[in-house]
């Protein structure tokens, strides 16, 4: 992984969120409050609109796992930390985790993602028989000899992750799921996502549906490397994995896995008004809003998503 992602997601962004909080840091002392020299510090560390570099990766074996019918890269911290299964987007792969792999880790974590059929590495999709992707998850899982784990899901991954909690609840410790509905397939949550698609939904560019306005604006290379990342994919348009269950909106009401819900509050397809209903109807459910997000927290606000996981994910280990 450490080769790959190197290769794959050499971060060229400057980031100026330290050189800002320290420059806020020197005027606050200069002023002779220590105390507001903190706060200044702190609070530009926080601004959502400094561009930030992906941080060197830690070291992480690559493999490929011998499915039932299929082939499936990923890459593996290892360790004997509680594990954390990242599942990316519809418009990812197994590489965009770059955010997310060092600090997880660096948390204690055993920290792991694989692309899924006929992304990235990975062996192609069959359009007739693509597969039931929680249960891709789960014989990696069990190839991998992993116990208990938390799955962190962003957009198209979070419907498998949803499935994979309502098929194995058990081996759940938490779900964290960003951007998606949860792969809810009736009721109000999907008639509320279909009234604010357009009809030209499609025909929008990936990148404008999935990274917000205000990243766009202001790290045009991080958005740069979004792209490029996008296309490296090997995404298929048209192509999805079906899921195990029929999930409802009453079905959420009866998962009981610990359950973060994270919305971006620009994102185009799963604004926060569609987050709040699905975390009120899942018991004691978590949500966070990523304030100017679009679609893609993970890499718009990684700060955030990051502090916001490992929150969570700490009050529901082992």
């Amino acid at each position: 992984m450490t080769k790959t992602l190197a290769r794959e997601t050499a971060s060229r962004n400057v980031s100026r969120r330290a050189l800002l909080g320290a420059g806020a840091a020197l005027a606050a002392v200069c002023a002779g409050d220590a105390g507001r020299a903190r706060i200044a510090a702190a609070e530009a560390r926080v601004d959502p609109l400094v561009p930030v570099a992906i941080p060197p990766q830690v070291p992480a074996k690559e493999g490929m796992a011998p499915l039932a019918d299929t082939r499936l890269w990923f890459w593996d911290t290892g360790g004997t930390g509680e594990p954390i299964v990242l599942l990316h987007p519809a418009s990812g792969s197994g590489l965009i985790w770059g955010y997310q792999q060092p600090v997880f880790a660096k948390a204690g974590y055993r920290v792991i993602s694989y692309s899924r059929r006929g992304y990235f590495n990975s062996a192609p999709v069959d359009r007739a028989k693509p597969g039931i992707g929680s249960e891709d998850l789960h014989q990696l899982v069990e190839f991998l000899g992993l116990g208990k784990l938390h799955l962190v899901a962003s957009a198209a991954g979070g419907s498998i992750a949803s499935d994979y909690a309502f098929s194995h609840p058990d081996r759940l410790l938490s779900l964290t799921v960003s951007s998606n509905q949860f792969g809810v397939a009736e009721g109000e949550i999907p008639a509320a996502g279909a009234r604010i698609r357009p009809k030209i939904w499609d025909e929008i560019p990936v990148e404008i549906r999935e990274v917000g306005p205000s990243y766009r604006a202001v790290n045009p290379e991080g958005f740069r490397l979004w792209v490029e990342l996008e296309r490296k994919s090997g995404r298929v348009d048209g192509i999805r994995q079906t899921l195990k269950n029929r999930i409802t909106a009453a079905m959420l009401g009866t998962l009981h896995v610990p359950t973060l819900v994270i919305s971006g509050a620009a994102d185009l397809a799963t604004p926060p008004s569609i987050a709040r209903m699905i975390a009120a109807a899942i018991p004691n459910a978590e949500l966070v809003v990523a304030s100017e997000s679009g679609h893609s927290v993970y890499w718009e606000q990684p700060d955030v998503f990051n502090r916001a996981v490992l929150a969570f994910i700490a009050k529901h280990g082992r």
